[in-house]
């Protein structure tokens, strides 16, 4: 019997009787006329045929053309459809980073703000931003899927970018020129204008960056080797296409608003925002598309109530449990494949139990939920910890638009006899290592690590996220010995701002990665459910960084004497901010040895369970010989239920 082929109570026979003596009622003409069996059979065969290489160009990961069909290999997906996404990610990174470097001088300079007052309101902006991928995740997966999601916060973002613009370009929009101090504040009307473009733009930012590497990666097949291999380069390339889209955005649109004033310098990257919207919806034909699978926080509650409620009852998993699965070839998720039962996390096994075989709410998920639901919340679970202890990179990271630019802002920037880089413009140095990291790894480290270790990346996505979090603890040592020797220097302003060239290498080489470790990872160990709110969980790690990072510096400013006396000053030249920087190192470093042990420890499901592929649970349990024996009870409802050992 063919596994793969779904269990039906009314057509059961069909898939399990063989072909005998009674089939050739049938074909009653071919003993009228023996001269057709021929004739019959070959085109029988011939069907067949063509048919099995039909279905050998078909995915196997559950994803639909825009037709609504099983997508075909050899016309969607893959590298006919990435280049679609890339571009569309190269774009949206140059519009955030065209509006993130130059904000804190917007407030300052249009709106007359104070520097600290904008700094931190920058700083918060860009943390929920990320935060707010959470949000976009779960619109994803419960309702809109990942493409429609991605137009329409795309859309969303556009609008955003059009009303900045207009505060930029319309006078009684902005408060009048500061002619002498104290300027005139802005309005609450200009102020809510402005905090409502910025708005848009975060929660388009939310809705966009947790859908489209994960949109990107289902262009691949993961039950094809070939494509899976491509899907790795994908990961390396989108991370690519993000750096493009900052270079540009730190450098071009820099320097637009320079010379062109705020009105361009935000009208272009509003421009190519709209342009991305409609190269996305280009390739709207190639692409391969996952349905949305309802909402995954409710199926993680569901879990967590079983399992209390059985707990409560007195149910314990023993060795005769009873696992209740259904018997239908996908889950009972719309449009996820089956996940096998792992020995982690054995109390969440409670929600599965079957404690009557004979009662009538086995479709009640709040009192019964399936083997594939408990584990889908499991690996939800499983990368908490992972997750937690990564987070330290985006808390140094967040300096880089901080305090590595302040330091830019006071050293000399010239570049020649006559061009000044901008100080906004510094950060440069992080994203081009990024461009040249990326092609140096993907096309002569992974094939030398390849044959080291044997691993098709290389390194695996848990060894790839320790050596960027490793790197991290000498980007933060540099920088504070960079800043110890700028501040004792006889003349500081005029060393020279390729000084930071170290800090900015080592911290984008740690990003490059972590980054890209993050992205295979969560993306391989989430399920079919959880593929968005996977990416959303390790995106958010950016915006509680910014959010962490704000927190740190009131600490360090309330326990050190404030801003007139402490480590961080009003004047750079006067702060201790090396001292900042070294503890920021010695939090690298616990958190290194945190992630040591937390990656040690980890199991992940497929290590755990096996494959974890598209197969009924009690067939899993079967193959695995001596780790089981299970029994299927067949019912009136076409369920099963597993006796797992």
């Amino acid at each position: 019997m063919d596994k793969n082929l779904p269990f039906q109570a009314q057509s059961h026979k069909s898939y399990i009787e063989p072909l005998g003596d009674g089939a050739q009622e049938l074909h009653d003409k071919s003993f009228i006329e023996p001269s057709m069996d021929g004739f019959v059979f070959s085109k029988q065969q011939s069907v067949k045929e063509d048919e099995g290489s039909l279905s050998a160009t078909l995915v196997k990961n559950g994803c639909v053309n825009f037709r609504g069909s099983i997508a075909d290999k050899q016309t969607t997906g893959g590298w006919k459809a990435s280049p679609f996404i890339i571009v569309n990610e190269v774009a949206e990174r140059l519009a955030f980073f065209a509006v993130a470097v130059n904000m804190v001088a917007y407030l300052v300079f249009e709106m007359h703000q104070s520097l600290p007052n904008a700094a931190t309101h920058v700083t918060d902006w860009i943390g929920a931003a990320y935060v707010l991928t959470i949000l976009g995740a779960f619109i994803a997966d419960a309702y809109l899927g990942r493409f429609l999601t991605i137009i329409t916060f795309s859309c969303i973002y556009a609008v955003g970018m059009v009303l900045l613009t207009i505060s930029a370009s319309v006078d009684s929009l902005r408060p009048p020129l500061c002619t002498k101090r104290p300027c005139i504040p802005a309005t609450d009307r200009q102020t809510a204008f402005l905090y409502g473009a910025l708005a848009l733009i975060a929660l388009g930012t939310g809705g966009i960056k947790p859908c489209v590497s994960t949109f990107g990666a289902d262009q691949f097949d993961e039950a094809d080797k070939k494509e899976v291999v491509r899907k790795y380069s994908f990961f390396n390339w989108f991370f690519f296409a993000i750096n493009m889209g900052a270079l540009l955005g730190i450098t071009l649109m820099v320097y637009v608003q320079q010379e062109k004033g705020w009105s361009w310098g935000f009208a272009v990257p509003t421009a190519v925002m709209c342009c991305s919207i409609v190269i996305l919806a280009a390739g709207l034909t190639k692409y391969r598309y996952k349905k949305p699978m309802g909402s995954v926080f409710t199926r993680f509650l569901q879990v967590i109530v079983a399992s209390v409620r059985n707990h409560v009852k007195g149910i314990r998993v023993g060795m005769e449990t009873q696992l209740y699965e259904v018997r239908t070839r996908e889950s009972d998720i719309v449009g996820a494949r089956k996940l096998s039962r792992t020995p982690q996390y054995r109390f969440l096994d409670k929600a599965a139990v079957m404690s009557d075989p004979e009662a009538s709410n086995i479709k009640n998920r709040w009192s019964l939920c399936t083997v594939t639901q408990v584990e889908e919340f499991k690996s939800f679970v499983r990368v908490l910890p992972v997750w937690a202890s990564t987070i330290a990179l985006s808390l140094s990271f967040a300096q880089v638009s901080t305090f590595f630019i302040s330091q830019a802002s006071i050293m000399d920037r010239k570049l020649g006899s006559s061009f000044v880089i901008p100080a906004g413009s510094i950060p440069v140095f992080t994203a081009i290592n990024a461009l040249i990291l990326v092609p140096i790894y993907e096309k002569i480290m992974v094939p030398l690590l390849r044959k080291k270790t044997g691993h098709r990346r290389g390194l695996t996505s848990l060894q790839r996220m320790g050596v960027g979090l490793f790197v991290s603890i000498f980007a933060l040592a540099s920088a504070a010995l960079v800043e110890h020797m700028r501040r004792n220097h006889s003349n500081p302003a005029s060393l020279s701002v390729f000084w930071l060239f170290p800090q900015f290498f080592l911290i984008g080489s740690a990003e490059v990665f972590t980054y890209v470790g993050q992205l295979e990872f969560f993306y391989d160990e989430a399920t079919d459910g959880t593929r968005s709110i996977s990416s959303a969980m390790f995106l958010s790690e950016i915006g509680i960084g910014s959010w962490l990072s704000t927190a740190l510096v009131k600490i360090v400013e309330g326990t050190t004497g404030g801003v007139e006396d402490g480590w961080l000053r009003n004047n750079l030249n006067t702060s201790r901010l090396d001292y900042f920087y070294w503890v920021l190192t010695g939090v690298n470093a616990v958190n290194f040895l945190v992630y040591l042990l937390v990656a040690r420890l980890y199991k992940g499901r497929d290590g755990a369970s096996g494959s974890g592929s598209v197969r009924d649970e009690a067939m899993v349990d079967l193959q695995r010989g001596a780790a089981g024996r299970v029994t299927k009870l067949q019912d009136d409802e076409g369920e099963i239920q597993s006796t797992v050992f």
